[in-house]
């Protein structure tokens, strides 16, 4: 099929191994970028063992503060880390003194405990200098009574040859196999990295894949997220209060609905830093994100007597991030003042806020009521359905075939870029990927355009779309 793009034509056939290479590089790149659903690993131990640095070592950044005496992480802090193609998320936590009555260093301690329940796989991090004492055997007991895998660190090894004889005694804390490593110097982090990532494959096998479709209600405190699930299910599963952040932990009910059974994932909601004092709550954020990764689609609780603000705006990020099928739930809808255009303007300010995620659906609701609380499942099986939508090839090039006839490509300082091909390498959510001549000449406004041209033709509604602009010679 021959595709016009001014000077000349390219014809594409099904012999070019060039192209069919590519596209199964790339396939098995985009598959590597949508791996959702990140596992969480812990990083704990009594106070000064380096737990921070490791932290910002493994982060690529310097996230957490770190200072040459204890007790300076205090609050929890999680990072993003890719290993081998595998993405996983870290958390900092702050030191854990067994015996200490210090009300600073109980909190800490509480958030550490909050960490290991929240966490796949612990990394129990002790001091080679310091050597084995009381603190590690106590941590240990406890690390040893979480039924998580924990696998044992010993920090601050600069010189292997030196300190290994010293690495082998903490054997005795019965944890298991020591691994040195030095997070200043990055020594032993591939070895300490490949046993994490055994583990977390380990947890994986023992789960059974539940195919059935997963919604996470994410929002603000007290946006009524509990009560809709309450309202759903006709009963009350969940703990409802006016108390803000009555949610601790996300929780899954199963709902049927016309003979569809659906899990929906209730979280503790999100506020602003400055607003969260709690060391639960910190660790509510972490389990949200965790449950936004594993859900096909999020809903969107805004409180419609507050109106959508920015932190409405961060939440949503999340998900947008995470390629995830978007519903917005404009809540307590039943106690705003009405006229005929109060619809039109709220759906305004709602896009205008949340401008970079315009596929979202939007549908005003009143959990108390149940207001069009069962229109919900039809939006949920519209965006089920586009966030798994695939597109033929030939399709799907008559569309840019068009799209390049009725908006020619840019051009910088003579050169103009060619669209070559395109195909769709992925779903959940769908994802596409577009040879050019020259990546840099590929603006994201006609990236963008692109992207709504597809939409025009297949709608997508209720999912994002991502276009991988890949470039190759026009020869091949």
């Amino acid at each position: 099929m021959p595709l016009n793009f001014g000077t000349k034509d390219c014809i594409l056939t099904c012999q070019c191994d060039k192209i069919l290479s590519a596209e199964a590089k790339v396939n098995e790149w985009i598959e590597m970028e949508r791996m959702m659903a990140k596992p969480i690993l812990a990083i704990v131990g009594r106070p000064n063992v380096g737990k921070s640095t490791l932290f910002n070592t493994l982060a690529g950044e310097k996230i957490s503060i770190v200072e040459d005496y204890p007790g300076v992480t205090r609050d929890r802090i999680y990072a993003d880390v890719t290993w081998l193609n595998h993405s996983f998320s870290i958390i900092d936590t702050g030191g854990i003194e067994m015996d200490s009555k210090d009300e600073m260093l109980l909190h800490m301690r509480e958030q550490a405990n909050i960490a290991i329940d929240t966490a796949d796989v612990i990394l129990f991090l002790v001091d080679v200098r310091q050597g084995l004492v009381d603190a590690d055997y106590s941590v240990a007991d406890m690390l040893r009574r979480c039924g998580k895998p924990v696998i044992l660190v010993v920090n601050k090894v600069d010189n292997f040859e030196k300190y290994m004889p010293d690495v082998y005694e903490f054997y005795n804390l019965g944890i298991g196999e020591p691994y040195p490593v030095s997070a200043s110097s990055k020594l032993g982090i591939g070895d300490m990295l490949d046993a994490v990532l055994d583990n977390f494959e380990k947890g994986t096998l023992e789960e059974e894949e539940d195919e059935r479709p997963k919604i996470a209600i994410v929002g603000k405190p007290n946006a009524g997220k509990s009560s809709l699930i309450n309202k759903l299910i006709g009963e009350s599963r969940v703990i409802v209060s006016d108390i803000a952040g009555t949610t601790r932990d996300a929780v899954d009910t199963e709902i049927v609905h016309d003979g569809v059974e659906y899990v929906f994932i209730d979280t503790a909601g999100l506020r602003r830093k400055s607003k969260v004092k709690e060391a639960i709550e910190r660790y509510s954020i972490i389990r949200t994100v965790a449950a936004v990764e594993r859900a096909d689609v999020v809903i969107l609780m805004i409180d419609a007597t507050e109106g959508v603000t920015e932190q409405d705006a961060k939440i949503a990020g999340i998900s947008h991030d995470r390629g995830k099928g978007m519903i917005i739930a404009v809540n307590k809808w039943d106690a705003v003042e009405k006229d005929n255009n109060s619809v039109k303007e709220y759906t305004k300010k709602v896009r205008d806020i949340l401008s970079f995620a315009p596929y979202a659906e939007i549908i005003f609701i009143s959990a108390l009521t149940g207001q069009r609380t069962q229109k919900l499942f039809d939006h949920i099986d519209t965006v089920i359905q586009n966030h798994t939508m695939r597109i033929q090839t030939g399709v799907l090039n008559e569309i840019l075939t068009e799209a390049v006839a009725l908006h020619q490509p840019p051009t910088d300082k003579g050169k103009r870029l060619k669209l070559f091909y395109m195909t769709q390498v992925g779903i959940k959510p769908p994802t596409f990927v577009l040879f050019v001549n020259n990546k840099e000449l590929m603006h994201f406004s006609y990236t963008r355009y692109i992207e709504n041209r597809i939409r025009d033709t297949f709608g997508f509604s209720g999912t994002p779309i991502r276009i991988y602009i890949r470039e190759r010679k026009e020869r091949e």
